[in-house]
C-alpha cells in the first residue's frame, strides 16, 4: 500500500504576479494536482508560471463536503495536492477548512506554504505600534446581523479588522460611520499590491471624502478609542 501524499496549503500572489515565493512556484511543479476555487483561475495560475497542465479539482463554498472525499482519496493513492485559493492565502476567508479537518483526522500532512497577505501587508504600514488586534473578519450579509456584530465589536479596546466584498466597501465606510462614529480614526488598504494600490488615513469621515471608488478589494483597520 502506497504511503499518502502530502496536502500543501499554497499562498500565491493578491495582485502582483512577482509576490509568489520560489517556494510556492516549486511546490506548485512538483504536486501531482491542484485543488482550486476555479477551473478558469487555475489554469490560469499554472500557464503564467509556466507550469504543464496538471489534473484540477475544483473547492469552492457549494461543493466542498463533495469534493473532501475524491481528494482524500487521490492522497491516499499517493498523490501530493496543493490547494489554492483565488488568490492570497487559501482557506483564510476562503473554501478549504473542512479539507483540512478530515485530512489531519486521519494523519495526512498539511503543510502550509506562506506568502502573501492582504491583512499582514496592510498591518505593516500602519502608522502606530501595533501589539494586538482583533480580526472581525468578513461581516453577515443579513442587515441586521451585520448591526448586532459591529454594535458588539464597539466594546473592543484594540485595533478591529474588517474585510468584505468590494462591492460593499462604501456600504462599510457608511456603518463604521454609524457605529463607531464619524471620528474614530481608520486605516483602508486598497486594491493591495495593484497598479492603483492605496492607504487611506484619518477619520472615518475623512477617508470617505477621500475615496475616489466605490468599488475595490479592501482590508479596513478601525483604530483603538
Amino acid at each position: 500500500m502506497k504511503n499518502p501524499g502530502k496536502l500543501f496549503i499554497v499562498a500565491t500572489s493578491i495582485g502582483n504576479w512577482e509576490d509568489i515565493t520560489l517556494r510556492a512556484i516549486n511546490t506548485l511543479k512538483n504536486v501531482d494536482l491542484l485543488v482550486c476555487e476555479e477551473f478558469r483561475i487555475g489554469s490560469t495560475l499554472l500557464k503564467k508560471l509556466s507550469i504543464p497542465a496538471k489534473e484540477l479539482i475544483n473547492l469552492n463554498e457549494h461543493n466542498e463536503k463533495d469534493q473532501v472525499a475524491i481528494i482524500i482519496q487521490r492522497l491516499f493513492e499517493g498523490m501530493d495536492i496543493a490547494l489554492v485559493s483565488d488568490c492570497g492565502t487559501p482557506v483564510f476567508a476562503d473554501p478549504g477548512h473542512e479539507l483540512i479537518n478530515q485530512v489531519t483526522q486521519m494523519g495526512i500532512e498539511v503543510i502550509p506554504i506562506p506568502g502573501a497577505s492582504s491583512l499582514m501587508a496592510t498591518l505593516s504600514v500602519l502608522d502606530f505600534k501595533l501589539d494586538q488586534f482583533y480580526f472581525a473578519g468578513f461581516l453577515p450579509r443579513e442587515k441586521d446581523q451585520r448591526k448586532n456584530v459591529l454594535n458588539s465589536l464597539r466594546s473592543i479596546d484594540v485595533p478591529i479588522i474588517l474585510m468584505d466584498t468590494p462591492y460593499r466597501l462604501q456600504k462599510l465606510l457608511e456603518e463604521v460611520s454609524q457605529t463607531f462614529g464619524k471620528n474614530r480614526r481608520v486605516t483602508l488598504g486598497i486594491n493591495i499590491t495593484l497598479e492603483n494600490e492605496m492607504f487611506l488615513r484619518g477619520t472615518i469621515s475623512d477617508v470617505i471624502k477621500q475615496l475616489q471608488m466605490k468599488k475595490a478589494e479592501f482590508v479596513m483597520v478601525v483604530h483603538a478609542k
